[in-house]
């Protein structure tokens, strides 16, 4: 059976087609997908034209599945693995890994020219994944090794929006216990977001939405008040210039705004640099709640001890197929996640 993904193949131009994967490399994976989450990122690559992607792009980002094959050299995976695959690694060669911060390396590991067109062009993978994809090839050290108790259309949203929302409250920031969050949009990211700061025991969490069936979820996952009020964490998961320049009015004396939404490209804020300078206050980015693929294991491990919740995080569950109808769900406010099967 041919595989199968979904190809950005021109601005504006998307289409399920039949793909050639590749054996792996040195170093490299095959994995079989069985579950990838329909992130708001492909969206943004779609509709920025790729978003820095070389053109045509394999989409998806946000996979899980079984690992078919191992390169040279990989003895970290084995073949029959259950995996989570991870779009941010550390290569450990570069200025910022060589100097303790592996979590901030600009040089993630790919795995180039796997992934092709059945007319023979390159495949570019969002984020050197590429999981909108019946199978993909990506570096061995992007991948970790996740039981397989924790059902697989759960495991995958460990690769992006947990991970992501998660590790934002609790490395990026690093709440502290007791501490006053708001999270402004409170779609898959935003709830992974309250939910790691309820891990890092917050004393309280606001939940700011305009929409108020996503107001109702941030309840279920741990918030604990609804709408603005002084807070010593405020993270915009939305990235636009209301809602940054929100987050930074709510912040208290010495608190700490994070952006962690992607803002369209020309997006701008305004900062007043006297308040900001007599609030003592810090503005982080969290770039994917810099994480790494070694953070997957004690977040599914989490998730099965009850403290992460992330079978109420998927609303429902589709085909390849249905990549273009999981989009409409997810512009319309009408999912947490739709995750497609391959």
């Amino acid at each position: 059976m041919a595989d199968e993904g979904v190809v950005l193949r021109a601005p504006g131009e998307v289409a399920l087609e039949e793909i050639v994967v590749d054996a792996p490399g040195p170093g490299e994976v095959r994995v079989r997908i069985e579950a990838t989450g329909v992130c708001h990122t492909d969206l943004h690559v779609i509709e920025e034209d790729g978003w820095g992607h070389e053109l045509p792009v394999l989409l998806g980002h946000e996979g899980a599945g079984t690992v078919e094959d191992v390169g040279e050299g990989v003895d970290t995976i084995a073949r029959g693995d259950r995996v989570v695959i991870g779009w941010k690694t550390a290569c450990g060669a570069c200025a910022t890994c060589l100097r303790g911060e592996p979590r901030h390396c600009k040089r993630p590991a790919v795995a180039p020219g796997r992934l092709h067109r059945e007319n023979g062009e390159v495949l570019t993978p969002v984020l050197r994944t590429g999981t909108f994809a019946t199978r993909t090839v990506v570096p061995a050290i992007g991948v970790a090794k996740v039981p397989r108790e924790l059902r697989v259309e759960q495991a995958c949203l460990v690769g992006c929006a947990v991970a992501t929302g998660v590790m934002s409250a609790i490395e990026t920031a690093k709440v502290w216990p007791g501490a006053r969050v708001a999270v402004i949009g409170c779609g898959a990211v935003g709830l992974s977001v309250i939910q790691g700061a309820r891990i890092a025991e917050a004393g309280e969490i606001r939940a700011i939405d305009v929409d108020e069936r996503k107001l109702e979820q941030a309840r279920r996952f741990g918030a604990t008040e609804v709408g603005e009020g002084p807070v010593d964490f405020a993270f915009d998961v939305v990235g636009r210039r209301a809602t940054f320049e929100l987050a930074l009015s709510l912040l208290a004396s010495g608190g700490t705004a994070v952006l962690v939404g992607l803002s369209p490209a020309g997006e701008r804020a305004e900062i007043g640099l006297p308040e900001l300078f007599a609030r003592r206050a810090r503005i982080l980015v969290s770039h994917g709640g810099d994480h790494l693929p070694t953070d997957f294991p004690r977040l599914a491990e989490w998730a099965l001890q009850g403290k992460l919740d992330l079978a109420h995080m998927v609303t429902r569950t589709a085909p390849l197929d249905g990549w273009w109808e999981a989009f409409d769900a997810m512009r319309n406010g009408d999912v947490i996640r739709t995750v497609l099967t391959p």
